[in-house]
């Protein structure tokens, strides 16, 4: 099994805003679920905690394989969610590990 880990920074200036985009990118992936058949488990939260210090949201998604993966990331609903991600997004990270 694979664990798909990504974290935003947003592009927003101000706190406010990047939180309100952070629970919307959140809600967004969260919403694949059910939908994406090779995701197993995803969870996605906004960040709560010293919001200047901390990257804005995060995702946690387990899948079977690398193949799963990639078919997860070109499934047109979560390429949805990306349009809007990058619409808003100033930065991201990831990292792909085995289970």
């Amino acid at each position: 099994m694979i664990r798909h880990v990504v974290t935003w920074k947003l592009a927003a200036p101000d706190a406010a805003t990047r939180a309100e985009q952070a629970a919307e990118v959140a809600r967004r992936l969260n919403a694949l679920d059910g939908v994406v058949p090779q995701l197993r488990s995803i969870s996605a939260g906004a960040n709560v905690a010293y919001p200047e210090a901390n990257w804005d949201v995060t995702l946690v998604a387990d899948v079977d394989s690398i193949e799963a993966l990639e078919e997860y990331q070109v499934h047109p609903a979560h390429e949805d969610v990306v349009a809007y991600v990058r619409s808003v997004v100033s930065s991201r990270v990831a990292v792909d590990f085995e289970l």
